[in-house]
């Protein structure tokens, strides 16, 4: 059985994100959770967020066992790029480009694989 959550239009840079996402795919909850609590990153925040309510779903949804969950599928997409000026000498203006992700875990009891 499988749960499943999704965290959109996350205001951490994808490639970042993708840095904490690789650390935990494939390992048990409360590891991973661990391992989370441990990471000094921005997306870190998220992904805990995103991690626990994929649990809770499973929990509550589904009526799987916390204890037995691992993160069978995680991944980071890029979301919409949010354009904004930053003022530079003589009347200028450059583009900021403030990047968005949309993070997905998927989370599943040992049994199945």
């Amino acid at each position: 059985m499988e749960a499943k959550a999704i965290a959109k239009f996350i205001r951490v840079s994808p490639r970042k994100a993708r840095m904490v996402v690789d650390l935990i795919r494939g390992k048990k909850l409360e590891e991973a959770l661990a391992i989370l609590r441990y990471t000094p990153n921005k997306a870190t925040e998220a992904v805990t967020k995103a991690v626990k309510s994929a649990a809770a779903n499973a929990e509550h949804n589904y009526e799987m066992d916390k204890d037995e969950l691992i993160i069978s599928q995680i991944y980071v997409d890029q979301g919409p790029t949010l354009k904004r000026f930053q003022p530079r000498a003589m009347g200028r203006a450059d583009v900021m480009r403030r990047k968005t992700s949309h993070i997905t875990v998927v989370v599943s009891d040992k049994k199945e694989g």
